[in-house]
């Protein structure tokens, strides 16, 4: 991996508690990255944090070690758990933090505790009753409980809110306010704020439940990572499956990510990639929640080459080793599209992103370009990518079958 995205700042010289350091050094983690040793020390003396970053450049690694040494200083239980809550506005992403925090944390004794919607409510809220010092948890399942009583937000010591842009995106900020301002007041706690991006709607949110936060922006003019090849094909709607089947088939050992943007064409790519040998599965908002987490689990085990996947899984994915991100629809907000590619080229790696832009969704590519400052390569449509993939002659017959039913 490339060691170019570090700083020359060791974890070693922050003064972490030494089993925080321990499981860094598990972790493989030495040296901090620029947002790590920007906010740390800021975090570390105890003044509340506003950070901005590209995705992928460590903010979760900051705000948990942020949360962990900050409960080890204050040693002892509250009566009233959790002390830390760190709050994500999807299952995927919050299923990562927890993952981040049981890594650097293991050797702590921090009890960790992770709810989100879809799954286990009754274990869930056992845990919870049974008491946890670091919670994870998505804005709807955290107020569930609040509201029947299984959790207890009196005693946070540490507050996280985590890609807070994602929160207004998503309509999740009257839920948002509604938790902090069941918490002791911002003076009284630790409160982060973690961002990709960081609007004018994100530092009133920040200037409202902090604590005269410190603003961090790491190359804020520099919406994505120098390691991201990124290259565009013009291409018409009838072509893109071609062109795309040709693409992936020529991949060695990829690990690729395929984004649409709905949920249509998602099952049309997943179906049709499949039925090439191409073994390719879809994740998107309908998968039930405990199947999407096998997917995305055995893709990053590097057991599944291709994941299909709408804007759910967009942001909050943390996979290691993604070689690849197809654009098979171009997004129709700039955001979106640096939030995609942004899945590959992580933590210092390298990758690729390609587009095809097709007459229905080009129209977004002017003000994608725009926002990342930058002209995207455009590579020739060959004769060789337009060779149509096989299909089989069972789906042929039910094609035609699917056809005159339907007119």
């Amino acid at each position: 991996m490339d060691k170019t995205h570090l700083t020359g700042t060791p974890f070693a010289t922050l003064g972490l508690d030494p089993r925080l350091l321990q499981g860094l050094h598990a972790a493989g983690f030495e040296y901090c990255t620029p947002i790590q040793a920007e906010t740390l020390p800021l975090l570390l003396a105890g003044q509340d944090v506003a950070g901005q970053a590209q995705t992928g450049t460590g903010k979760t690694a900051a705000f948990v070690l942020a949360a962990c040494e900050r409960l080890l200083r204050r040693a002892g239980r509250a009566e009233h758990p959790p002390r830390a809550i760190v709050i994500a506005p999807t299952r995927e992403l919050a299923i990562q933090i927890h993952q981040d925090a049981v890594t650097l944390g293991r050797l702590t004794g921090i009890r960790m505790g992770l709810v989100y919607g879809g799954i286990d409510y009754e274990k869930q809220r056992d845990m919870l009753l049974s008491g946890v010092d670091l919670l994870v948890g998505t804005p709807g399942r955290l107020i569930d409980y609040f509201k029947q009583r299984a959790l207890d937000l009196c005693a946070i010591e540490v507050a996280v809110i985590d890609e807070a842009d994602r929160m207004f995106d998503l309509g999740f900020i009257r839920d948002l306010r509604y938790l902090l301002r069941r918490m002791p007041k911002p003076e009284e706690r630790l409160s982060m704020l973690f961002s990709a991006t960081l609007s004018c709607r994100v530092h009133e949110l920040a200037y409202e439940h902090m604590n005269n936060p410190q603003m961090v922006a790491i190359e804020p003019d520099k919406v994505t990572v120098d390691n991201v090849s990124q290259r565009l094909y013009h291409v018409e709607s009838r072509e893109k499956l071609s062109v795309l089947w040709n693409l992936l088939r020529a991949l060695p050992e990829p690990r690729t990510l395929i984004f649409v943007n709905t949920k249509r064409a998602a099952e049309y790519i997943t179906e049709r990639l499949s039925r090439t040998g191409l073994e390719a599965r879809l994740v998107s908002g309908d998968v039930p929640q405990r199947e999407r987490e096998q997917l995305i689990s055995r893709f990053g085990k590097g057991d599944l080459p291709f994941l299909v996947a709408t804007d759910v899984a967009a942001r909050g994915l943390h996979i290691p080793d993604v070689t690849h991100v197809f654009n098979y629809d171009l997004p129709q907000n700039a955001e979106d599209y640096v939030h995609r590619i942004g899945r590959t080229a992580r933590a210092g790696a390298s990758g690729q992103a390609i587009s095809l832009a097709c007459e229905e969704f080009v129209y977004s590519l002017a003000e994608i370009e725009a926002y990342i400052g930058d002209k995207i390569r455009v590579l020739p449509v060959t004769e060789d990518l337009l060779v149509p993939p096989p299909t089989p002659a069972g789906a042929r017959r039910s094609h035609r079958r699917r056809h005159r039913h339907a007119a």
